[in-house]
């Protein structure tokens, strides 16, 4: 495709840009969902627009591709819950679902532990921050994040393993042992 022509299939499908955030929104619920979704569409258009050869049917074409962008969404969120479902089965049977006492976690805890927190996916951090070292109650934290309780046993599990990779890079042998006379800090 010309790139003059190439310019025309941007400006038209800008213009139709509220009209496909329409149809994607009757196809997900959540709006920050919806805008990624147009996001990544408006994107692929654009990398494959020297595959459409009518720029009549541009429209046609852009709608096909959203189409296939809520699909691949709803792929990965189903892969991601089930996966999380796994997980979660996994720590049910093992028994480490169980959540330590707050008291006993701020008693092992590493003085580096505050160090590494930002170090960690932003998500990971809030979590850990929240339940363990500021004593929220998982189900208030869960229905804040709007999550299921066994989504957040799953991301907190992931969390804390991220954590412990972390207290284990940075501290050596000591994060092993419970941190109890941490020597590290």
């Amino acid at each position: 495709m010309q790139e003059g022509n190439r310019s025309g299939v941007i400006q038209r499908l800008l213009e139709n840009e509220s009209a496909f955030r329409q149809f994607i929104r009757r196809r997900v619920p959540d709006e920050v969902i919806a805008d990624d979704i147009l996001q990544q569409s408006l994107t692929r258009a654009v990398e494959r627009s020297h595959s459409l050869k009518n720029e009549q049917s541009v429209l046609a074409w852009f709608y096909q591709i959203l189409r296939h962008t809520v699909a691949d969404y709803y792929r990965a969120h189903g892969a991601e819950a089930r996966r999380n479902e796994a997980l979660l089965r996994e720590l049910t049977i093992s028994g480490n679902h169980q959540e330590p006492p707050l008291d006993e976690l701020q008693a092992t805890a590493c003085t580096c532990l505050h160090g590494l927190l930002p170090s960690l996916h932003e998500n990971y951090a809030e979590l850990i921050k929240r339940i363990d070292l500021d004593g929220e109650s998982p189900a208030q934290v869960a229905k804040e994040l709007k999550i299921s309780r066994n989504n957040l046993t799953v991301r907190l599990h992931r969390a804390r393993h991220s954590l412990r990779a972390s207290l284990e890079d940075a501290c050596g042998v000591c994060s092993r042992h419970g941190c109890l006379n941490c020597t590290c800090g």
